[in-house]
């Protein structure tokens, strides 16, 4: 079997793009695989057209071998554009692999360690009141673990203006009166998006009674592992840290020295599931859970239930599209992704089943996704009151 054509698509869905990665072979068995660096898509593209032209003719089965050709056979290795095309390249190949064998992905990992992946869902609202009405109507769905967003107390305000200080307080008393309607029952965490810095994490975790918050996640920039060394000496709250990193390279401190508890792995960023299964495995030696980053479509769900089936150390996989959420924002979303995926994982209740077909168990409708061409999407560009720029 020989690779003959890697094709990127760049789907739209809802408000933005998802590329999807097709891998085709000379035995007609292809594979799906999705890049993970939303908002950056055109340079991912431009990688995926260097990759192709090294890759056409060699053989897809060999996954481990090319994993290394795509990373070193440059002078500069890495970084979250390189990693981004390769995990969606690696994906597509565990997806053909599975094909080709008739068994599903995770058979290729080791065999399942679970029959349902539980998830996490997100509760939302743009005041205090409307982030409690989420949350309650999610536990009336049966969810039990629940992350939030943030709060600001002047919704009213420019929505592109966000001040830390404005937001701690607020948010914490919110959480503080979530956790004593909903319970003990309840494992309850929050996103902070990496919009804090260490004092400003402390304060806002100082300010909620112990017990509050079972995981906070990203609440500060990751570049700099001593920095959450010094805020892991301030607050006894775990962390969900990793969404964003592109190796196991960049997992490295956050293991080693135990600054995360929850590892946040990306298998669309981090290098697909020749990576994620080697960040798995460390994590776990280090009594660390994966609590997977899912923020995409389709194919970066299937592929994170497989990794999640095949791995010991799992907490939650997040899921965006709830009761309270909806990733594809509106039915024309929703309909969007059910024509071009009309074979996909479901939910049942707050859990996936782990598939037992070949490969991934997702189908795309080729004619309508190339039908379609990139569209321009940008994430919000964040301002402090004073006009300075912060993280969205």
């Amino acid at each position: 079997m020989k690779i003959i054509d890697i094709k990127p698509l760049p789907v739209w869905v809802g408000t933005r793009n998802q590329l999807v990665v097709l891998v085709e072979t000379d035995e007609g068995i292809s594979g799906l695989g999705e890049s993970g660096l939303s908002g950056r898509e055109l340079a991912v593209v431009g990688a995926l057209r260097h990759f192709r032209e090294f890759l056409i003719g060699q053989d897809p089965l060999q996954r481990g071998r090319i994993w290394q050709e795509l990373y070193r056979s440059q002078y500069f290795e890495g970084g979250r554009v390189l990693l981004a095309a390769q995990s969606a390249i690696d994906i597509a190949l565990y997806d053909i692999a599975g094909k080709a064998l008739g068994v599903p992905v995770y058979q290729l990992l080791g065999g399942k360690q679970r029959e349902t992946i539980p998830c996490f869902a997100t509760a939302s609202g743009g005041s205090g009141e409307a982030l409690l009405e989420s949350a309650r109507l999610l536990w009336e769905h049966g969810w039990r673990v629940i992350r939030t967003g943030t709060l600001s107390p002047r919704p009213d305000a420019d929505p592109m203006i966000f001040e830390p200080r404005e937001s701690i307080g607020y948010t914490a008393r919110w959480l503080t009166r979530i956790r004593e309607e909903l319970g003990e029952e309840l494992t309850l965490g929050i996103d902070y998006h990496h919009r804090l810095s260490i004092a400003e994490t402390a304060s806002f975790c100082q300010r909620m009674p112990a017990g509050t918050l079972d995981f906070i996640e990203e609440p500060i920039r990751d570049e700099t592992p001593e920095a959450y060394e010094a805020l892991r000496k301030l607050t006894p709250v775990p962390f969900a840290v990793g969404e964003e990193f592109a190796s196991k390279w960049q997992f490295l401190p956050y293991i080693e020295r135990h600054l995360t508890d929850f590892a946040r792995v990306d298998i669309c960023n981090v290098g697909g599931f020749t990576e994620a299964m080697k960040v798995a495995g460390w994590a776990e030696a280090h009594y660390i859970d994966l609590m997977p980053h899912n923020p995409l479509g389709p194919v970066c769900t299937a592929a994170s239930i497989h990794l999640a089936a095949a791995v010991p150390n799992f907490a939650w996989l997040e899921v965006r599209v709830s009761q309270s959420e909806n990733l594809y924002y509106g039915q024309a979303g929703v309909d969007e992704a059910e024509l071009l995926f009309p074979v996909q994982p479901r939910l049942v209740g707050t859990s996936f089943p782990v598939p037992d077909t070949p490969g991934l168990g997702v189908e795309l409708d080729l004619e309508r996704a190339t039908a379609q061409s990139w569209q321009f999407w940008e994430a919000p560009h964040y301002r402090r009151r004073d006009g300075s720029v912060t993280n969205w």
